[in-house]
């Protein structure tokens, strides 16, 4: 919560003559807006949710020892305040007796406005001149160094209530979650390192937050002494900060354990998945160079193996390993697997690729075939004698079975000569006449 700033200071001069009406009446307004000042101050810092809690906490160390202090501050300021008070309401009282103030009522009002006109009360027995008088100038000014360090020990307080006990927290439940992570990958307490340290981050951050929450002030770092700002520096997480290092050095260590066996699983499948489709891709290219060997005359087919016996016994061995959480031999088949099983993948594209290049010659034929045939329809020669010949001519033998693809290429290139030269525009004489 935040709350005003010190407290304007008092403009009087004990030695100066004494005040006219006019001045009376300034100091007056200005002594007036000071006090609003302050007890608006006085009230938020009454009302500062640091201060309440500070009031409820049972609390050890050095915040037991400043706050005991704060509460006898708090109490003179108070006093203080009550002093101000009265003095202030004496002058208003004084100078609403007249309109017109004699030299007698002016010199009372000056010794109460500047000079030594308030008692220090007995309940400000730590202050230097406890019972004596001082005048306003010098009251508030203890007002605002009472006010500043009342202040400095409820802000930093509430400033390390608000921040590290949220923060411990936190790091608490992501600690429980890392603990049962653990537990599943089999990182536990005097079976693994891990699981020990897990155990000692728990303690630690039970005994860090009880000691934050008994002794706040034990856990903030002032900004020094250049700092004029109440509250000036912030929450020392040093503690803190080596647990969740060491939390997370062990949520690592467990998320490794985890992705070799997850990670172990994910990569048996893909290579399952890649050995599959090269072994469908061998499947295909077999019956392609059937359909090839059937269709296709005159043409040379490679031949094409069957799937790898020595990959798959070795996939079978990886899976045993996992199931054995043989970690340390799983991995490197594994990495071995996955290069030899892409190019096992690899080399079954190219043979399908390969016995099927006849098959794709044909198309291409036929589309070049139809392709001009189209053409010549649109320049209305379709119906012509010896195109259509020609185009009967290659039309059956890449249709038939089996298909010549030499006979058939040249058939299609006689075909595409003949719509060339029937489609080419007729020369003309130099009179431009046909």
């Amino acid at each position: 919560m935040g709350v005003p700033g010190p407290f304007p200071g008092s403009a009087g001069r004990p030695d100066a003559p004494a005040l006219d009406r006019e001045e009376v009446d300034r100091a007056l307004a200005r002594l007036g807006a000071e006090y609003e000042a302050i007890e608006t101050s006085l009230l938020a810092l009454q009302d500062h949710a640091g201060r309440r809690l500070l009031e409820g906490a049972e609390l050890s160390g050095v915040t037991k020892e400043r706050w005991a202090e704060t509460e006898r501050s708090l109490a003179v300021l108070w006093a203080l305040f009550d002093a101000y008070t009265e003095v202030l309401t004496a002058a208003r009282e004084l100078r609403g007796r007249r309109r017109w103030l004699s030299a007698e009522d002016l010199a009372e009002l000056s010794a109460l406005l500047r000079d030594g006109a308030v008692t220090v009360p007995a309940a400000a027995g730590d202050e230097p001149r406890a019972g004596g008088r001082i005048g306003l100038e010098e009251l508030v000014g203890r007002l605002n160094g009472l006010y500043a360090r009342s202040l400095d020990v409820i802000v930093a307080a509430d400033a390390v209530w608000s921040a590290l006990p949220a923060r411990i927290d936190l790091l608490a439940e992501e600690l429980q979650r890392t603990r049962s992570l653990a537990h599943s990958v089999g990182v536990r307490p005097g079976e693994h390192p891990a699981g020990d340290d897990l155990d000692r981050i728990t303690e630690e951050l039970t005994r860090l937050r009880a000691r934050v929450i008994a002794d706040p002030l034990a856990f903030w770092v002032s900004s020094g002494a250049g700092s004029a700002a109440p509250g000036g520096g912030r929450p020392d997480t040093a503690r803190y900060d080596r647990a969740a290092r060491a939390l997370e050095d062990i949520r690592r260590e467990v998320a490794a354990v985890l992705d070799v066996r997850q990670d172990a699983e994910r990569r048996l499948m893909l290579l399952r998945d890649v050995l599959s489709r090269a072994d469908r891709t061998l499947t295909e290219a077999r019956q392609a160079r059937g359909e090839v060997l059937a269709k296709i005359a005159a043409s040379e087919v490679p031949a094409v193996s069957g799937p790898s016996t020595v990959l798959h016994e070795q996939l079978a061995a990886a899976a045993e390993y996992r199931r054995r959480a043989q970690w340390h031999r799983l991995s490197p088949l594994l990495d071995s697997l996955e290069e030899r099983a892409e190019d096992e993948l690899q080399r079954a594209r190219e043979s399908l690729t390969a016995v099927t290049a006849p098959l794709a010659v044909r198309a291409e034929l036929r589309g070049r075939l139809d392709a001009y045939r189209a053409r010549l329809a649109r320049h209305g020669l379709a119906g012509d004698p010896l195109l259509m010949e020609r185009y009967d001519v290659a039309r059956r033998m890449l249709w038939s079975a089996p298909c010549d693809l030499r006979a058939a290429e040249q058939a299609v290139w006689r075909y595409q000569e003949a719509a060339a030269e029937a489609v080419a525009p007729e020369p003309r004489d130099g009179r431009g006449e046909p």
